[in-house]
């Protein structure tokens, strides 16, 4: 009798877990699961704009993408609630698997959007127990707790706020915001790949100032030890191939010089005339990092840092 009534309670828990996913357990319908994502979403989003009030003393948009939501956030919860609701009454186990849980999606969001944009959105390398820079313990344990606190208090009572809407109207909700958060992630991405064209170009003209910099100190380099070579050789033609070469450099310096001034010109206008969107970004993540154009996001970054201030 031992082994048949565990078969059927492992079936029943069978039935538990797919009447969830195909909608029938309401409270894990696909409808109230989509509500949780732009919930938490926006939740999310009003407690980092207020760290960083805090922080920063003035308005910060934190979010990735424009609008109020933090995608990351109602992602992350939603998940949480629909696969821990059965740990719920079991506070060790809820905190464990919640802290698993939220390190895990953490991470592969960091690892995704640092492959798919070449940038690093955030940075934990500077806390001890990180991994690859995208989690960190001390963090993952601050989840844990979140989560916990969110099953046991705020969640029943969105549910209830939820649940207190009528479908329709719910509905409606969730194609209206959808429609503006497809729009949103749309124009977000597009200003990331602009801002990463723009920092491609900081950086080839910096390759390039460096290139001039080195074939000014070759060419000097080449005129001394040619200078020399002729003195060892001819002492009474010394003077004239020495003028020979200071005029040939002088020549070569006069277009290099105006090569330099061009793209430092050049250089400084991307700097200066940057648009919006690149500052939004830059400002919503302190510690974003460029993994092809390192140098031309700190000067970038430099720049909009010290602006601000005079402001």
């Amino acid at each position: 009798m031992g082994a048949l009534e565990k078969e059927i309670k492992d079936c029943q828990k069978m039935r538990t877990f797919w009447r969830k996913f195909a909608g029938k357990d309401e409270r894990m319908s696909v409808y109230f699961l989509i509500l949780y994502f732009f919930v938490y979403g926006f939740l999310g989003w009003c407690t980092e704009v207020a760290f960083a009030g805090v922080k920063e003393r003035k308005f910060v948009n934190r979010g990735f993408l424009n609008g109020p939501i933090c995608p990351i956030y109602g992602v992350g919860v939603a998940v949480v609630v629909s696969c821990l609701d059965g740990f719920k009454d079991n506070l060790l186990l809820l905190y464990i698997s919640s802290v698993v849980l939220v390190t895990a999606l953490e991470w592969f969001t960091g690892f995704i959007l640092d492959k798919l944009f070449h940038n690093k959105w955030w940075d934990y390398s500077s806390m001890p127990l990180n991994l690859n820079g995208y989690v960190c313990l001390l963090f993952s344990l601050i989840w844990g707790v979140a989560c916990v606190l969110i099953m046991k208090v705020l969640h029943p009572l969105i549910h209830k706020a939820l649940d207190f809407l009528p479908e329709f109207v719910g509905w409606t909700c969730i194609v209206l915001f959808g429609i503006v958060l497809f729009v949103d992630l749309y124009v977000t991405v597009t200003d990331i790949l602009k801002m990463n064209r723009r920092l491609a170009k900081m950086n080839e003209i910096a390759t390039e100032l460096h290139r001039i910099s080195d074939e000014i100190g070759e060419n000097i380099y080449e005129d001394v030890t040619e200078a020399l070579e002729w003195k060892e050789e001819m002492a009474d033609r010394l003077k004239e191939r020495a003028a020979e070469f200071h005029e040939r450099r002088e020549d070569l310096s006069e277009d290099m010089r105006e090569q330099i001034i061009e793209l430092r010109r050049y250089y400084r206008e991307l700097i200066l005339k940057h648009p919006s969107h690149m500052k939004r970004i830059i400002r919503a993540f302190p510690k974003l990092e460029s993994r092809k154009y390192k140098d031309a996001l700190e000067d970038l970054r430099s720049y909009i840092k010290k602006n601000g201030k005079k402001r």
